[in-house]
């Protein structure tokens, strides 16, 4: 076990917002949404077509004959980690020092029912020759190590919406376990597609409210009727102290702890107990009291059950003082990606001493005692924070970061 912090020195982020992270925390930043209604021919008679898309083309900034062989969440994750990775300052690692830890929740599944479509219409010997590649769940972890010539592992934990928190925990251990120096961690999502989209609304999972999309997601708030499916990733690079000391590089945050847990309850309703274990365990292992949180970046996907259950497990383990903040409201929900883009959000909040807007909160649910930032951004220096990510199958994870 090796007894040094772990940092992070870089950060990237692909989002509906914008296409790097200066795009997506400015406009987390100023309350903007990523929400809209889509016009795409094969969306016009789905029950639900609110969704909040990339604002650019991940494969635009890859050389054609690269991006005709990725999935879109595989050109995302590239993309995305070679900002990270840029904005860490290409750190000089050996490569079996290095790793790269990318959770997902459907991997290529843009790619799979694309490919499906071409064999049911009979035209199988028409398929792509990188269709397998592009459908691998573990494909943005392998073609990021790739990219960047890390040797000490490429791993994909795949625990629905807290797979990128999860995977951020997976760096933080790999780390402290000396498997590594420096870990390339977080999630990402491409499932704007019919069938999730079709089989997301079957569930009643999805709010309905097409006449105003960009009030659709709205955590917290007495009027939620469920989450937009998002899109995105979001990436960070981690070191241990020592090493990033060594270099010389700019420390944004202190990765402090972790914790990832299961209800083993039911498959989709989330135990409020499994909650309250990963955040009170997670400021155990980051050596914190609840006291000494300021700040809370919520899971909160705007869906009537799961809201107030999150916010009774904030409120029973760390109180009801810390400043609150659900960016979902934003750029909906990007589940495989949602816990890293939860963690970027936090990092940069404790960074600049800037908590971006709850949006859509006009009328907080009366059995939420919580206090959420709304309105504007609130500037206030805060120096530990929790980033929670919950999914499906009764997977949890909560992050705890620090100031540097």
């Amino acid at each position: 076990m090796v007894h040094d912090k772990i940092v992070v020195t870089g950060i990237g982020a692909m989002t509906p917002l914008g296409g790097d992270l200066d795009d997506t925390w400015s406009g987390l930043l100023a309350g903007r949404s990523g929400v809209t209604v889509l016009d795409d021919d094969w969306a016009r008679d789905l029950p639900v077509r609110l969704a909040a898309r990339l604002p650019v083309d991940p494969g635009a900034s890859l050389p054609r004959k690269e991006s005709r062989r990725l999935d879109r969440c595989e050109q995302m994750a590239i993309v995305t980690a070679r900002e990270a990775w840029a904005h860490a300052g290409r750190p000089g690692v050996d490569p079996t020092r290095l790793a790269v830890v990318i959770g997902t929740g459907y991997g290529g599944v843009a790619s799979t029912l694309s490919q499906h479509r071409i064999v049911e219409a009979g035209n199988a010997r028409k398929m792509s020759p990188h269709a397998i590649i592009m459908l691998m769940a573990n494909g943005p972890a392998a073609w990021v190590s790739i990219d960047l010539g890390a040797r000490a592992g490429a791993r994909t934990p795949i625990s629905a919406c807290a797979s990128g928190a999860e995977a951020i925990a997976v760096g933080m251990e790999m780390i402290q376990h000396d498997l590594a120096d420096v870990v390339v961690a977080g999630g990402v999502e491409a499932a704007i597609d019919n069938l999730p989209l079709a089989a997301f609304a079957q569930m009643r999972a999805l709010s309905t409210r097409h006449d105003d999309p960009e009030a659709a997601s709205r955590p917290f708030d007495a009027d939620r009727d469920g989450f937009v499916l998002g899109e995105g990733a979001g990436i960070i690079v981690l070191e241990r102290e020592s090493f990033a000391a060594a270099r010389g590089a700019r420390v944004h945050a202190v990765a402090a702890g972790a914790a990832v847990n299961s209800d083993a309850l039911d498959i989709v309703t989330a135990d409020p107990a499994g909650q309250s274990r990963a955040i009170s365990t997670a400021l155990i292992r980051a050596g914190l009291a609840p006291t000494d949180i300021g700040l809370v970046h919520a899971h909160a996907t705007s869906t009537p059950v799961g809201d107030p259950l999150e916010a009774a497990a904030i409120a029973e383990t760390i109180g009801t003082h810390p400043a609150v903040t659900a960016t979902k409201s934003m750029t909906g929900h990007t589940l495989g990606a949602a816990g890293a883009i939860g963690a970027i959000a936090t990092i940069c909040a404790l960074r600049d001493g800037a908590i971006p807007p709850v949006r859509n909160l006009d009328r907080l649910d009366p059995a939420i005692k919580l206090d959420i930032v709304t309105g504007a951004a609130r500037h206030d220096t805060v120096h530990a924070a929790v980033a929670n990510a919950f999914g499906f199958g009764g997977h949890n994870a909560t992050l705890v970061f620090t100031t540097a």
